[in-house]
């Protein structure tokens, strides 16, 4: 398995963190990782993206160019990387902030109300955290299994008490139906 992984959207939706999660996670199963941040001079507002590799083998480069998924969290993000997007590849849509539908016809899309099902669950800044649940239910780049741990390892210890509600929305995104 070798899974590159682009995660795009705005800053201050938790892009940087749930790439974070995934690589953690990945780590915890074995797997070779590499979590790269890139964000705009403005943090909160400003554009942000997350280069994820999950690997059974070393990985020679932090860069993801051509990604296998790609979660998007803005449209802004959907018309930048969407082309990028490997042949037969899949993208993660947060459809209650992007309203229009990918164009490409060779990759999968999955439309998930991330940010609407997060305000539902009064958990409204963890869309991400749902978008990722989605991803692991029909990728299975990681498993479900320990994620707790994963998520004590990642989450910062002054938000310890805030892993329930990532578990939380995680398990909603990964039993969305579409």
């Amino acid at each position: 398995m070798y899974t590159q992984i682009l995660i795009a959207g705005f800053g201050g939706q938790g892009v940087l963190f749930a790439g974070k999660v995934l690589a953690y996670k990945g780590l915890t199963e074995e797997k070779q990782i590499s979590w790269l941040p890139s964000y705009g001079p403005e943090m909160r507002g400003g554009t942000a993206n997350c280069s994820v590799i999950v690997s059974d083998t070393p990985v020679g480069s932090p860069i993801v160019s051509v990604p296998d998924i790609l979660i998007v969290m803005n449209l802004p993000s959907l018309d930048k990387y969407e082309s990028a997007v490997t042949k037969g590849g899949c993208v993660f849509v947060d459809s209650t902030l992007i309203g229009r539908k990918v164009e490409r016809t060779d990759i999968t899309a999955h439309y998930i109300p991330a940010t609407k099902m997060a305000r539902e669950l009064g958990i409204p800044t963890l869309a991400n955290m749902i978008m990722i649940g989605k991803v692991i239910k029909e990728t299975g780049v990681v498993s479900m299994d320990g994620l707790r741990d994963a998520l004590a390892k990642t989450v910062s210890a002054k938000h310890q008490d805030l892993i329930d509600a990532n578990l939380k929305a995680i398990e909603a995104g990964f039993n969305y139906a579409e």
